[in-house]
């Protein structure tokens, strides 16, 4: 079941990631890019987080 946004943040969130993710997948088989690798992981994470502390925000609302 997809998770529906609530506001437009959680949207351009979602979307952020699901777009790092996409460019992750397709840097997958290139080689000598492990460093690009990580900071793209890295950058999900802290998406991910906001993402999270927004869900979270909305929902005391």
């Amino acid at each position: 079941m997809p998770y529906e946004p609530g506001s437009t943040q959680c949207r351009g969130l979602i979307a952020a990631k699901e777009n790092l993710l996409s460019a992750m997948n397709s840097l997958n088989k290139i080689e000598n890019i492990e460093h690009l690798q990580l900071k793209l992981k890295e950058i999900y994470k802290e998406i991910d987080e906001i993402h999270e502390g927004r869900k979270i925000l909305e929902n005391e609302t």
